[in-house]
């Protein structure tokens, strides 16, 4: 009786240490896309958002991989100053708050919810599939400068590959560091930089 009993408070027991609902993402696709030249015609800022509508886990995958992913050995997608790495990029869906890691193509969870709200001040960001925190650490950064520029690199880079994938995106500054800490679980020495609203343009 004794072990039974011990067994049922394990299960029981169970789900309070079960792992978080990490993501793994498929391998992106590096080919096809349009060209530069009319990506960069096509950039633009969208505040209206079909909210219907979610990112797949497909684009998920090559759009992170295009903003800040592993190109070649311990290098990326965008420029980093004395290649610090000192961004990191965490995206906020309805089903949670994800560390991105590019060298294992993974979300990792660092909160399940709805945590849009938290992404930032405007009524679209609460409504919209996709926002990106941009967290610099201020133990990498070669300067306060520096981590703003590198940031900007990235920025840029989702918005050329959202142009050429259909898809809108805005970047920002209006939004609550000290919220977003919370809900990322961030230490002292990480600094919420921007964060970017990407989804379906509305019809």
């Amino acid at each position: 009786m004794k072990i039974k009993g011990l067994l049922l408070s394990l299960l029981i027991m169970a789900p309070l240490f079960a792992p978080a609902q990490d993501i793994e993402l498929p391998a992106p696709q590096k080919q096809g896309g349009q060209p530069l030249m009319q990506a960069l015609a096509q950039r633009a800022s969208t505040r209206q958002f079909d909210t219907t509508r979610a990112i797949e886990p497909q684009t998920m995958a090559n759009l992170l991989w295009a903003a800040w992913g592993y190109n070649r050995e311990d290098k990326r997608t965008a420029p980093s100053a004395l290649n610090r790495q000192e961004i990191s990029l965490y995206v906020i869906t309805d089903q949670g708050a994800y560390g991105y890691d590019a060298r294992r193509n993974v979300l990792t969870q660092v909160a399940a919810g709805d945590f849009r709200k938290s992404a930032g001040m405007q009524p679209f960001v609460h409504t919209a599939p996709l926002n990106i925190v941009f967290v610099a650490d201020l133990d990498k950064a070669p300067g306060n400068d520096m981590m703003f520029v590198d940031c900007g690199c990235i920025v840029q880079n989702i918005y050329l590959y959202c142009a050429s994938a259909g898809l809108g995106s805005v970047v920002r500054g209006s939004f609550d560091a000290a919220e977003l800490a919370q809900v990322l679980k961030l230490n002292d020495r990480q600094k919420v930089i921007l964060t970017q609203t990407v989804g379906y343009p509305a019809q």
